[in-house]
């Protein structure tokens, strides 16, 4: 196989980090995988899997257990504040297979990374390491020695031909081994919450998603069958300083009964995530590289933060172990996936402005959505869901 003999050191076990191990040891390369955290830990969310991501997790073999852990919504439902019932519902289902070859999935962030995590397991040649106190790196030419300082106070240092940072928003890769940028905070927080099945029977559709505007705001509703919950995501603008314990509402809100209720079933649940983003102008340096948030973090507006972390996975992983240099394989990787990556990133904060529109310009907002139908946003991002990471041209 292409990757026997090849060693690569990823530095975090998120979805981002677990995926680009699977692709890596499909190829027969041998991968060591540091996790911080004590054992395998994704904050709880929904996560939205279009057919671009689903595709490539299909090619690792996880179909199964991922259908068995998702529910492919049959639709969006889109309603305008106030509004008691949505202005349209943007198709999903069955259309999105035939469109686009794969389905389009909601699940839980922790059952994705649960599924990823028990198929890494299977392979003797990715050593997953939690727990991890500290860890440094150092590259030469011939590759990178990392030195690992484990909780129990054991250390071991290791050679590898190359290093991924798959360490999230704040990675340690990009501000310490690259010199990158920090993060950057974008004025919003995200206030998540599990809800009971049957709080929103009555409310919502529960074989859809929802998303409700409204000035200045937004809440996104997903069904998680599996769980038997729903995962509700509101979206705020700060409004002092945080972190906040529970979030600070607009008067408007309770002018829209669905969203009332909503908040209504919340009550004192929320949990604060705060956004930042990252925009690395530089994704590796040598043999030692970025990978999914850590190069490109970006807000939540078209949910394709996550499928972006798994299409660099199914790109990096073959010019990694084809190419003899791990430098010239991030080159190339870099010069593949930015455009596409600043493409979604332009589209996703404009979505942000678009979801808070007040005053006249929502009505023009609704007008225009209601004008492109249900299937306008598959003629819209066709780009997006038909594209296939894994045929590197």
């Amino acid at each position: 196989m292409p990757g026997d003999g090849k060693i690569f050191y990823i530095a975090g076990a998120g979805i981002t980090g677990l995926t680009l191990a699977l692709s890596l040891a499909k190829f027969g390369a041998s991968v060591v995988v540091l996790e911080r955290s004590q054992s395998l830990s994704e904050f709880g969310a929904g996560l939205q899997i279009s057919p671009n991501a689903r595709l490539l997790l299909n090619r690792l073999g996880l179909d199964d257990a991922i259908s068995a852990r998702s529910i492919e919504p049959t639709g969006i439902d889109i309603y305008p504040f106030r509004r008691p019932a949505p202005l349209v519902t943007l198709e999903l289902g069955s259309i999105m297979r035939e469109r686009f070859g794969s389905p389009y999935a909601v699940m839980h962030r922790a059952d994705l990374a649960d599924v990823l995590f028990k198929a890494a397991r299977r392979f003797a040649n990715i050593n997953m390491i939690f727990g991890v106190g500290s860890w440094g790196a150092f590259s030469d030419e011939r590759g990178v020695t990392v030195s690992v300082a484990e909780a129990d106070g054991q250390s071991r240092t290791g050679r590898a031909d190359a290093l991924i940072g798959a360490d999230g928003v704040h990675s340690l890769t990009r501000r310490t081994l690259l010199q990158g940028r920090q993060a950057r905070r974008q004025g919003r927080t995200a206030w998540r919450t599990l809800l009971p099945w049957s709080s929103i029977e009555g409310h919502l559709a529960l074989d859809r998603v929802s998303v409700l505007f409204g000035p200045g705001f937004h809440l996104v509703c997903y069904p998680l069958p599996h769980r038997q919950q729903v995962n509700l995501v509101m979206f705020l603008k700060n409004t002092g300083a945080e972190p906040l314990s529970e979030p600070v509402l607009p008067r408007s809100v309770h002018k829209s009964t669905h969203i009332a209720a909503l908040l209504a079933a919340a009550e004192n649940t929320w949990t604060a995530w705060p956004l930042y983003t990252v925009a690395a102008s530089a994704w590796f340096k040598g043999n030692i590289g970025l990978a999914g948030d850590a190069a490109h973090a970006m807000v939540p507006f078209q949910a394709q933060g996550a499928a972006m972390g798994i299409e660099d996975a199914a790109v990096l992983a073959p010019l990694l172990v084809r190419h003899g240099s791990a430098a010239e394989a991030f080159a190339r990787y870099q010069d593949i996936r930015q455009s596409r990556v600043n493409r979604v990133r332009r589209i996703s904060e404009m979505n942000g402005h678009i979801f808070h529109m007040e005053g006249p310009f929502r009505l023009a907002r609704d007008l225009a959505i209601s004008l492109q139908g249900s299937q306008g946003h598959i003629r819209r991002l066709s780009w997006l869901y038909a594209h296939d990471a894994g045929v590197v041209p």
